[in-house]
């Protein structure tokens, strides 16, 4: 497969592959989405130690190898690098395929002309699924060290404005409103509240008591943790203060159950009167 991907072909052959000098062998590779940049050493051996180190990547299943190997049969076999020895590429695929049966797979092209990877023994098709186990790229290992260095010194407001609120607008809520700590006065026990509309067309209410410190349930809060009785006092205060929700000039307040006492067919009674009088408000916090 290294003397694929570099296009070398021993002399008299039909050219299957392009030839890739070193620096279109990194572009390969960045088509492939790795970091990976040759070395200027010999190429085949070079690529050919890449693909020993993508191998060794974490796996999906037992029966598919690394997204990323799948990825760079796919970049291999891609129709616009055909030749005009080859051009259905049917020549490259025997010659790929015949690498790949030794180790249990089979390539092949799709109805969408891009080339997938089969388990022969199972007949599953390798097909790329988001993998947490898989090694971080430079760039993402880039954008984290970024991002801890960022939320070791913001503040709990810009962690509110500056990384929750676009989260939960991606994630699908709407109308959400941050309180802010400038006065207290209007927070009543919430730091965000916002709406969620179901597809029924309900709509359902959150409130967020954000903290950007540790918590401990310790008897009192020490140093710059968090008790989390007191999050716990914010949150039964955050219950008790209602919403106002100006989309709707409405306002919004659980209400909870009455407790009714009572037996036999009195207490039956009691109780289906209680229902009928009481207003309830469809919410969740």
């Amino acid at each position: 497969m290294a003397d694929m991907i570099c296009g070398n072909t021993d002399a008299g052959k039909e050219v299957l592959f392009p030839y890739r000098s070193s620096s279109y062998i990194t572009r390969f590779f960045q088509e492939c989405d790795t970091d990976y940049v040759h070395d200027g050493t010999t190429r085949n051996a070079w690529v050919g130690s890449t693909l020993v180190t993508i191998l060794e990547e974490p796996q999906t299943s037992g029966n598919a190898p690394p997204d990323t190997f799948a990825r760079v049969i796919r970049t291999l076999m891609d129709q616009g690098d055909k030749q005009d020895a080859d051009p259905a590429r049917e020549k490259a695929m025997a010659l790929l395929n015949v690498a790949l049966v030794r180790e249990g797979y089979e390539a092949f092209y799709a109805e969408d002309r891009q080339c997938y990877l089969k388990h022969i023994a199972t007949n599953t098709i390798a097909q790329p699924v988001p993998n947490p186990h898989r090694p971080f790229s430079a760039t993402e290992l880039k954008r984290r060290g970024d991002l801890i260095a960022y939320l070791d010194r913001c503040s709990e407001d810009e962690l509110i404005g500056e990384v929750l609120l676009p989260l939960l607008r991606q994630l699908g809520f709407h109308r959400i409103t941050a309180a802010g700590h400038k006065d207290k006065a209007l927070e009543y026990g919430k730091d965000i509240w916002m709406k969620y509309t179901l597809p029924t067309m309900h709509t359902l209410y959150f409130g967020i008591q954000a903290k950007k410190d540790k918590l401990d349930a310790a008897g009192d809060s020490k140093g710059s943790n968090k008790n989390i009785a007191e999050i716990h006092q914010q949150a039964l205060m955050m219950l008790g203060h209602e919403i106002f929700d100006p989309e709707t000039n409405s306002r919004v307040l659980v209400v909870k159950s009455p407790k009714l006492q009572g037996t036999g067919s009195a207490g039956s009674s009691m109780r289906r009167s209680a229902a009928r009088s009481c207003s309830w408000t469809e919410t969740t916090f």
